[in-house]
């Protein structure tokens, strides 16, 4: 008599990839990757993944860009359930912090719900690495302390009007560019100071990063003429201002409006 063999099911870990160089990983990431049998990834986080895994590994590129999603949510939730009911050991690896507009939650959700094994293992923000990187800090002892976190291309809310408003709070907009026009328009009209700093963080993390700063009245113009693009996080507070831990020519690839 021939005994059926039952297929073993994997599992599926979550890692948050940080804003991109490879050696922001955390240890915990870093060893599942050595472990995985499939990387699905994202446009954001480490993009150069195939160097730092097996051959045998499968890489997968679902990556979204500004108005272009060639794989929907709900097809990459499929596709991490089939490979672990396939017995594989599945690492989504995600740009930032799983949690922090990632989606995470949904692909979590969707993996309890098949009976998947699932994990987390988060990372940086770049909420809060981006601005690091061009030397603002989201909280800094007598100028802010508290950080309001905004998904640009929602509509802006009261909490986020009130964010805006508040000299003590430092509003970080990410995925903003295209709506920043919007953003600064209903700000003003709900009586945001017109010269509340602004910074916008081009590529954080990356050789040409580059940091554009103005203030809320004039960062749309400031920004179309400095022609500014996604990747970017967009930065509003007193944090943003020009020179506040360092000389502005010390701020590398600094732009100064």
């Amino acid at each position: 008599m021939t005994g059926r063999v039952e297929n073993t099911v994997g599992r599926v870990d979550l890692i948050g990839g940080g804003p991109g160089p490879i050696d922001l990983l955390t240890l915990r990431a870093w060893r599942l990757l050595q472990r995985a049998d499939v990387v699905v990834m994202d446009r954001l986080g480490p993009t150069d993944i195939r160097d730092h895994v097996g051959p045998d590994v499968e890489v997968i590129d679902v990556g979204k860009h500004p108005g272009h999603h060639p794989v929907p949510q709900e097809a990459i939730n499929d596709l991490l359930v089939a490979r672990a009911q396939d017995g594989k050991r599945v690492v989504r690896l995600k740009g930032g912090d799983p949690f922090v507009f990632g989606r995470g939650g949904e692909e979590v959700a969707a993996c309890l719900a098949a009976g998947i094994p699932v994990d987390v293992v988060p990372g940086i923000s770049s909420a809060i690495a981006v601005p690091q990187a061009a030397g603002i800090p989201v909280t800094h002892r007598g100028v802010a302390g508290a950080v309001h976190i905004v998904n640009g291309p929602s509509e802006v809310t009261d909490a986020t009007l009130a964010a805006l408003r508040d000299d003590s709070v430092t509003t970080v907009i990410l995925m903003g560019v295209g709506a920043l026009p919007r953003i600064v328009s209903d700000a003003l009209h709900a009586g945001v100071p017109a010269d509340r700093p602004v910074a916008i963080v081009e590529r954080g993390h990356h050789r040409d990063q580059r940091t554009t700063r103005s203030t809320l009245a004039t960062v749309v113009v400031d920004a179309g003429r400095a022609g500014v693009r996604n990747p970017a996080v967009i930065v509003v507070g007193d944090v943003a201002r020009a020179g506040l831990l360092q000389p502005e020519h010390q701020l590398a690839g600094d732009t100064v409006r």
